[in-house]
C-alpha cells in the first residue's frame, strides 16, 4: 500500500552516507555548463552584431574610438581591438542581466513572474557563467591586439608584454589604461571566484557563501567604471553613454528595494534600540548601506535628467595620439 503522507510525517529518516549525502537537486557545474550553451550562443551572436556595428562605424568615420585614437582609422587592421570592444559590451550586458536576476531572486518573491523561480535560478547561474567567459574573451582579444601590434620584437617578448599588459595589475603604463585596466582586471579576478563559489557552498557553508556572494555587486560596479574610463564609445556625451547610464537605474532601484525589503528576517531593520554591541554595529552598517544606495539612485536620476555626467564633447580636431595608444607609440 502506498502512503500519501509526506516524508517528514513518516518519522526520522535514516542518515545518508557516501554518495547519498549529495542532494540530487544540487546544481552541478557540469550541468550548468551544458545549460549555458544556448545562452552563450546568443551572447556570441550579440557580440558579432556589436562587432559589425563597431566595424561599420569605424569604416564610416563616425567611430568615437577613432576620434580618441586617430591612428586606429583602419578596421581591417584593428579588427581584434574591435572584437575586444564587442566582447566587452556583450559582457557588460550579460553582467547587467545576471545582476538583475540575482536581485530578483535574493529579495522578496515578486507577485507575478513569467516563469518559475527554479527557471530564474537556472538563468542566473547560466548567465553568470556566460558573463565570466565574455569578460575573459574581452581581455584575451585585447592581449591578441597587443601581440599583433608589437612587430619590432621577438614572439616571446610580444607574448609576455601582451600577457602582462592585459592580465598583470599595474603593468600597463600608458594613458587612461593605467587606472582603467587594473579596474577591469579587478572585476575579472573577483567575478570568477565569486561566481564559482556557488558550486562549493556545501563545503564552505551557506552563510559564508551568501556573505561572499554579496560582493558580486562590486564586480558589476567595477565593470561599469572600467567601461566609463576606457570605453571610447562612451567617452563623449552621445547616445551610447546615455544608454549606459539608463541601464544603471533599474539595477540601483532594485538593489534599494532589496535592501529595504530583505527576504531574510535577520537582515531587516528593527528599531536601533533593540540591538546591542555587534548587533548595533550591524544595524548601523545596514542603515548606511540603504542610505548610500538611495543617494546613488537620486544621483543617477539627476545625471539622466540633466545630461551632465562628465562626458565631454567630441573634439573638432582629433588628437595626434590617444590614451589607448601602446607605450611604444
Amino acid at each position: 500500500m502506498v502512503s500519501n503522507a509526506r516524508p517528514e510525517e513518516d518519522g526520522p529518516a535514516a542518515p545518508r552516507t557516501g554518495r547519498e549525502r549529495r542532494p540530487a537537486d544540487r546544481p552541478a557545474l557540469r550541468g550548468d555548463l551544458r545549460s549555458a550553451v544556448p545562452d552563450a550562443s546568443v551572447a556570441v551572436a550579440v557580440t558579432a552584431a556589436v562587432f559589425a556595428f563597431l566595424y561599420a562605424r569605424m569604416g564610416s568615420g563616425d567611430s568615437a574610438t577613432v576620434a580618441v585614437m586617430p591612428f586606429m582609422d583602419d578596421p581591417g587592421t584593428y579588427w581584434m581591438y574591435l572584437l575586444s570592444q564587442a566582447f566587452g559590451w556583450s559582457g557588460l550586458l550579460w553582467a547587467w542581466g545576471t545582476v538583475m536576476l540575482g536581485l530578483l531572486l535574493s529579495g522578496p518573491r515578486p507577485t507575478r513572474l513569467p516563469v518559475t523561480r527554479q527557471v530564474l535560478e537556472r538563468w542566473h547561474r547560466t548567465t553568470s557563467l556566460t558573463t565570466m567567459a565574455l569578460m575573459f574573451a574581452h581581455a584575451l582579444m585585447f592581449a591578441a591586439e597587443l601581440v599583433r601590434y608589437e612587430t619590432k620584437v621577438g614572439w616571446a617578448e610580444r607574448l609576455w608584454v601582451a600577457f602582462a599588459d592585459s592580465f598583470v595589475p599595474g603593468w600597463y603604463d600608458s594613458g587612461t589604461g593605467r587606472i582603467a585596466i587594473p579596474v577591469g582586471q579587478a572585476a575579472l579576478y573577483l567575478a570568477v571566484p565569486l561566481g564559482l563559489l556557488f558550486y562549493v557552498r556545501h563545503r564552505i557553508g551557506a552563510n559564508t557563501w551568501r556573505r561572499l556572494h554579496r560582493f558580486v555587486i562590486v564586480v558589476y560596479v567595477l565593470s561599469v567604471w572600467h567601461t566609463l574610463l576606457y570605453g571610447t564609445n562612451v567617452w563623449y556625451g552621445e547616445w551610447p553613454r546615455t544608454v549606459l547610464w539608463l541601464l544603471q537605474l533599474p539595477v540601483a532601484a532594485l538593489l534599494l528595494l532589496r535592501l529595504m525589503r530583505p527576504a531574510r528576517r535577520a537582515e531587516r531593520l528593527a528599531a536601533p534600540g533593540t540591538h546591542e554591541g555587534a548587533f548595533r554595529a550591524g544595524w548601523t552598517a545596514r542603515a548606511a548601506g540603504r542610505v548610500l544606495v538611495a543617494a546613488v539612485v537620486v544621483g543617477l536620476l539627476i545625471v539622466v535628467v540633466s545630461g551632465r555626467d562628465g562626458g565631454r564633447d567630441r573634439p573638432a580636431e582629433p588628437p595626434a595620439t590617444g590614451p589607448h595608444a601602446p607605450a611604444s607609440e
